[in-house]
């Protein structure tokens, strides 16, 4: 069936909507993107590699195309594959280390939680999925800061250690008697996705919760990567 429509009479626009479309229904081949929107393959390429230039798309480690993550960045919510891939990796990372663990994305100005596993029993962190947070505190924070444009107090020392370490942390710094450690997750394409964070009351983390947790937290990071 024919998917490219040249109705709004702006041809790069419309076949660019066709090609979203075309992925939005499942990943494709270069071959199969051309087969669904009828357009010539080097076309399609063209406008598939443009879209991915602004993260619109992105490239799966088959080398096909897939939806990228500014998507849920427009429409406000976060990839289904995304939160699919974390669970068990949450819930992995609660196992090894018996603290909270949460993903983050940029929303904004602020950071949502959007998906969150805790222990079962015991004093623990507890960030609701959905929870806002500020961008100004916490190790999540020195993170987005690090790797996204945005307005943060953080020195410029501070921030290229976290690209250094591929990590930050933070005790009693968002909140008195909480410490964190958080790490970076990349898209296959390098964009940042996501935060991924170990929390816990500061008493058993401090007085370094990366030097407690950072293997599990990286660990986990590059399982959640592999996922993606």
């Amino acid at each position: 069936m024919r998917q490219y429509n040249e109705g709004s009479g702006i041809k790069v626009l419309d076949r660019a909507v066709a090609i979203v479309s075309a992925v939005a229904a499942g990943d494709k081949s270069l071959a199969e993107l051309s087969d669904a929107t009828e357009l010539p393959r080097a076309t399609a390429h063209r406008i598939a590699t443009a879209l991915e230039v602004h993260h619109v798309l992105a490239r799966t480690d088959r080398g096909e195309w897939s939806l990228g993550p500014a998507l849920p960045g427009y429409t406000g919510g976060p990839s289904p594959k995304l939160i699919a891939a974390a669970a068990p990796v949450l819930r992995d990372l609660v196992a090894a280390t018996g603290e909270s663990a949460q993903l983050y994305q940029l929303t904004g100005t602020t950071r949502t939680c959007i998906a969150a596993e805790e222990p079962e029993s015991g004093l623990h962190n507890v960030v609701p999925v959905g929870s806002q947070l500020t961008l100004t505190a916490g190790s999540a924070a020195h993170v987005f800061a690090a790797y996204s444009r945005i307005d943060a107090p953080f020195g410029d020392n501070d921030l290229e250690q976290v690209r250094a370490d591929g990590y930050a942390e933070s005790v009693a710094e968002r909140e008195v008697g909480l410490a964190s450690v958080s790490t970076p997750v990349f898209q296959p394409d390098g964009a940042l996705v996501a935060v991924l964070s170990i929390s816990g009351p500061a008493e058993r983390l401090k007085p370094s919760p990366a030097a407690k947790w950072k293997s599990e937290l990286l660990g986990a990071r590059n399982q959640l990567e592999r996922a993606l």
